[in-house]
């Protein structure tokens, strides 16, 4: 994130506004709301943890035990638990 000068891109009046209430102050302007991305958009860090949750899940259906999982994904077997509740509901019924 850069910084941009409030006199480069504000009109004289809208800054002479702002000013009454911060002078000389840095001012964090959030995106619109539209303009947001879903969290892990940038990264594909969502879609690791999406297909990280569907390797555990697969495990735990072949047979590997929460404490086995818990060592191999580096997790606790609470998270493990929920995890696998979590898949579970999304499984198709078979």
């Amino acid at each position: 994130m850069g910084y941009v000068r409030a006199q480069d891109v504000l009109p004289a009046d809208v800054l002479a506004r702002i000013q009454e209430y911060v002078s000389g102050e840095y001012l964090y302007v959030p995106k619109k709301d539209g303009d947001k991305k879903p969290w892990g958009a940038n990264t594909g860090g969502k879609q690791w943890i999406l297909a990280r949750n569907a390797l555990i899940f697969n495990d735990y259906q072949s047979g590997h035990s929460f404490d086995v999982l818990a060592a191999r994904y580096f997790l606790s077997e609470k998270s493990i638990r929920r995890i696998c509740a979590q898949q579970k509901k999304l499984a198709p019924l078979s």
